[in-house]
């Protein structure tokens, strides 16, 4: 019973990102979404309380997914350019892999949903945010790598270039893959991070 009732969530969830994939920028109804999955309103609900959970539960999804794989990178990885290279492009190759997510931790598919769900959506950027700041200042300790500005503000230039790709992603309907030139585009974010390349 309690692998059906886990198979129904993940099928809810699943339709909810295809249609967030295959209609961007269109309003999400439960009607809508109970007729993907091919239930009832009421069996939607018997596994989520509100759409907000459903929600929740995608965001929970991606923090997971991305976060645990952050932690990996790190334990593996002591040269900060590496590692930060590797968080961008784990962060981009998750979006790229994701779209439906996309719009969810960006918020643009929460538009008129609840705004604590959309402040929820953006702990996700902010969460990232911090991991990288802490690789920049650890990165200054233990290799005298100097950011050309403050850990704090380097971090925000990298968050700037993760968030742009993957708004770029949404505009475009899906079609200008994050991962598209990235190792051009990321050289040139380096330079703007370092005071000087950290490894060439």
């Amino acid at each position: 019973m309690t692998d059906q009732k886990t198979s129904r969530r993940e099928a809810i969830l699943h339709a909810l990102v295809e249609l967030l994939e295959n209609d961007p920028g269109a309003r999400i109804t439960t009607a809508g979404l109970a007729k993907s999955v091919g239930v009832t309103e009421a069996a939607l609900y018997r596994h989520f309380p509100s759409k907000r959970k459903m929600f929740e539960a995608l965001i929970e999804f991606a923090e997971e997914a991305v976060f645990t794989r952050c932690q990996t990178i790190l334990q593996e990885q002591d040269d900060v350019a590496v590692r930060l290279q590797q968080l961008v492009h784990l962060v981009l190759l998750f979006a790229e892999r994701n779209p439906g997510l996309c719009c969810v931790l960006t918020g643009d598919a929460l538009m008129g949903e609840n705004e604590a769900l959309r402040k929820r959506a953006s702990q996700f950027f902010e969460r990232l945010e911090t991991q990288v700041r802490q690789v920049l200042k650890e990165g200054e300790i233990r290799q005298g790598v100097r950011p050309r500005t403050s850990p704090a503000r380097g971090a925000e230039f990298v968050l700037v270039f993760v968030e742009g790709k993957i708004q770029r992603f949404i505009r475009s309907s899906f079609s200008r893959l994050p991962s598209a030139d990235l190792d051009e585009s990321w050289g040139l974010m380096v330079d703007s991070v370092w005071e000087q390349p950290a490894y060439a």
